[in-house]
């Protein structure tokens, strides 16, 4: 009788929390700071907790087919979703969530962003930033932006690249870039809004950045209910109001 009581008054005593569920999400780099709001919005509403692993696309899909404990994968496309998926490490097919938007960003005060993607080829400009087209998406449409424009063999020995987007953000933000392709989502976080200029990159310049989810595999044997609660979560209004506030175009 005693123990039970004690029991009964320990989990009184325990913090709610220490039931709730628990969600792995690897995020790419350009989600970083609209999944700080999308977490909280969510723990809030669910009681179920969001760890985040950020990183670049490719990198995270990597460490995934190398049994990492993700649950869900948010990528900034649709092909590394769909190579998980076709290793048979997916759930379900991945969904897209989003669309991204490709700017050009600078904290210098004596670039002239009138002219768009062009300015990369002034000779004021020795380093323009980029994220790798191999493990970034974001990087990707940044180098057929620059082909589109007839740029590249001019501009080709003053790109300098980012692991993921946050290295080459970190690269603008420094100045150790004078100028650097980025997400929208980035330049319109709280905190770097209102930090130097940019300018949107002509969508006709690029592919479309589709960016898909997937629910992994890993899920199924440890906590599915909850991640499908996160993943329908990502399609809601509430959701989709904060992916539109950081510049994403919803599906």
């Amino acid at each position: 009788m005693k123990k039970t009581f004690f029991a009964l008054v320990l989990a009184l005593l325990l913090p709610l929390n220490a039931f709730a569920g628990q969600v792995t999400v690897a995020a790419a780099a350009n989600l970083q700071f609209v999944l700080e709001e999308l977490k909280s919005e969510f723990e809030k509403d669910s009681g179920i907790t969001l760890t985040t692993v950020i990183g670049s696309s490719g990198k995270l899909t990597s460490q995934a087919e190398n049994g990492a404990p993700f649950d869900v994968f948010l990528s900034a496309d649709t092909q590394f979703p769909e190579r998980l998926e076709k290793e048979g490490l997916a759930y379900q097919p991945p969904r897209i969530y989003a669309y991204g938007t490709l700017v050009l960003w600078t904290l210098k005060e004596n670039i002239d962003l009138s002219k768009g993607t062009a300015v990369i080829a002034d000779a004021a400009i020795r380093k323009v930033a980029v994220s790798s087209p191999k493990n970034a998406p974001y990087g990707r449409q940044s180098v057929n932006a620059i082909k589109y424009y007839g740029l590249y063999k001019q501009t080709e020995k003053k790109l300098v690249y980012g692991e993921s987007i946050s290295q080459t953000n970190q690269f603008i933000t420094t100045r150790a870039a004078d100028i650097g392709f980025t997400a929208k989502s980035i330049v319109l976080a709280p905190g770097l809004k209102d930090k130097g200029t940019w300018v949107e990159v002509d969508p006709n310049a690029y592919e479309p950045i589709a960016q898909g989810a997937v629910i992994l595999k890993y899920a199924v044997k440890h906590n599915l209910k909850d991640t499908e609660d996160f993943f329908n979560f990502l399609f809601s209004p509430k959701a989709g109001e904060i992916f539109k506030k950081y510049g994403y175009i919803l599906p």
